[in-house]
């Protein structure tokens, strides 16, 4: 029989062989799964897509020729356009048709992630009232963050969000938007990527929800008041922050979440997920 060479250099039977690549040993049972092998156009579209995560190649950018990225990778048309089809179903490419057609870059983008999530908690029977619950765990955390290590710039950058605020107090529908842009700014001041990623994209649904719900209602004396007392809350918020405040911080805000999540259930938005992406 004819014998191989294993990794520490001792000959072994083909089946010996096998048994080490799927990860068992001659004479005993399956301990895992069997690798697979990725297929070419895998390899294509991972070395792409860490070229656009890593900056390499920038938004908006023409990736090369076709003809010059299948010299590169030694790959034939089909498998290059096999790997491009991976690419834009993850949102990283956008291929256009045409004699100035091609492939360019699009950044990873949060509300890319948001919507998926989106579908995924849909599948999953989650309602509004869970993503709100959700957004009332971690923005109030935020909200404490924010206060327990602010900066001066910090704080000049919320008391302009409010000023943007002020400015609309009279127009229903941008006041809303201005709030929204004021909770994501809260977020991002934590300097926390990943807690700035998971609340965005509950704020992208929070804030469709918002919309849905303004469209719906009108600009209804009780909507204009609900807004202005929001600016109130965002006001003293502000204050809290700039005195160090954080654990009266954290309950404002929470308290503050948890009226806006009474509010929508009551009203004539969408009830369900699926109704914000569509």
């Amino acid at each position: 029989m004819a014998k191989t060479v294993g990794s520490d250099g001792a000959a072994s039977s083909p089946a010996a062989a096998r048994n080490s690549v799927r990860g068992t040993e001659p004479g005993r049972g399956p301990v895992g799964r069997q690798v697979r092998v990725p297929k070419t156009a895998e390899l294509v579209a991972r070395s792409l897509r860490r070229q656009i995560i890593r900056g390499e190649l920038g938004q908006g950018e023409a990736l090369p020729p076709e003809s010059a990225l299948m010299e590169q990778f030694g790959v034939s048309r089909p498998t290059l356009r096999e790997a491009f089809r991976v690419l834009e179903s993850e949102s990283l490419i956008e291929v256009r048709r045409g004699v100035r057609g091609g492939a360019r870059v699009n950044a990873p983008d949060p509300e890319v992630a948001a919507r998926y999530a989106g579908l995924i908690l849909e599948y999953r029977n989650a309602t509004l009232g869970d993503v709100y619950d959700a957004s009332a765990v971690i923005e109030p955390q935020c909200a404490r963050l924010v206060a327990a290590k602010h900066t001066a710039a910090d704080v000049k950058q919320l008391r302009a969000a409010l000023e943007r605020e002020k400015e609309v107090l009279d127009e229903h529908l941008a006041l809303v938007e201005a709030q929204d842009e004021f909770h994501s700014l809260l977020v991002r001041l934590t300097g926390n990527t990943t807690l700035e990623l998971l609340a965005g994209m509950l704020r992208y649904m929070v804030d469709r929800s918002n919309a849905s719900q303004v469209a719906a209602t009108g600009d209804s004396p009780k909507a204009r008041a609900q807004a202005r007392e929001g600016h109130r809350t965002h006001v003293k918020l502000v204050d809290l922050i700039e005195a160090g405040k954080a654990q009266e911080a954290e309950k404002l805000w929470h308290r503050h979440i948890t009226a806006v999540t009474v509010v929508t259930a009551a009203g004539a938005g969408p009830k369900t997920i699926l109704e914000l992406l569509d």
